[in-house]
């Protein structure tokens, strides 16, 4: 999938969500929200307050430095989606898919007695990946619309080293609860990877360079630094130090 597209998906859903609303200010007392996280906590974790209708962050809570690395002021939604892993990323937009037509059964109080819940993996500064799990409530709403939520990014890594994302919709206030949910796929990725890219991503990991592997194939730098910018693309990768790390770790060799 490509980095830039997760964005314009979830935007998409997002404002399917929240309709065409114009927000209030926010008005209500944070402490009373923090201590919520009381019901989310089981290890590390960071906070947020996602604006629904603008699909942005307007709080991100110091704990992301601690867990990602990351400056919680230099953090937006298009960046945070991009860190979710290549092969997260359709789990995450088809998860954010459900929840917009599990809502729309829903009255916005019946809206605010439930807890979204699912888990992916997110990478860190240094490259490597963690599994979170993603605990979101809502905030406010218009009486019809949702507008803000305040979400948790919880450290399970411990918990649920592997196996594939899993939704559920968590009841509060004597509702119902819905684990493990089926979930339509309406996303793909797109992480196939051609021969001469598989052969390009080998003879990186074995440490050559763009002029070495050009020579290998008796093609181009140029096409071999297409390619390399095709394998950074399909699987989320800043640089080619972070592409190795990966592709090590998640045994694409």
């Amino acid at each position: 999938m490509k980095s830039a597209s997760i964005f314009k998906n979830a935007d998409r859903i997002w404002k399917g969500i929240a309709k065409d609303t114009e927000e209030d200010e926010l008005n209500f007392d944070l402490e009373v929200h923090k201590k919520l996280l009381s019901i989310f906590q089981v290890g590390d974790y960071y906070y947020y307050i996602f604006n629904i209708r603008r699909s942005a962050i307007e709080y991100m809570s110091d704990g992301i430095a601690t867990l990602l690395g990351h400056d919680p002021k230099a953090v937006d939604v298009p960046y945070l989606l991009t860190m979710i892993h290549p092969e997260d990323q359709p789990w995450f937009l088809n998860f954010e898919h459900k929840v917009g037509e599990f809502f729309a059964t829903l009255s916005p109080d019946e809206v605010m007695n439930y807890k979204v819940r699912y888990d992916y993996r997110i990478r860190r500064a240094d490259g490597t990946y963690i599994r979170v799990l993603q605990q979101v409530v809502t905030i406010q709403h218009d009486g019809v619309n949702l507008l803000r939520s305040l979400g948790v990014h919880t450290d399970i890594s411990h918990l649920k080293p592997d196996g594939i994302p899993v939704l559920s919709f968590i009841g509060m206030n004597g509702a119902p609860s819905y684990i493990n949910v089926d979930v339509k796929k309406v996303f793909a990725a797109d992480t196939t990877l051609s021969v001469r890219e598989q052969e390009i991503l080998r003879l990186l990991i074995e440490g050559m360079t763009s002029v070495e592997i050009a020579a290998e194939f008796s093609i181009s730098k140029l096409t071999v630094d297409t390619h390399r910018k095709n394998l950074l693309r399909k699987y989320g990768c800043r640089n080619t130090a972070e592409l190795i790390s990966y592709a090590i770790t998640s045994g694409l060799t």
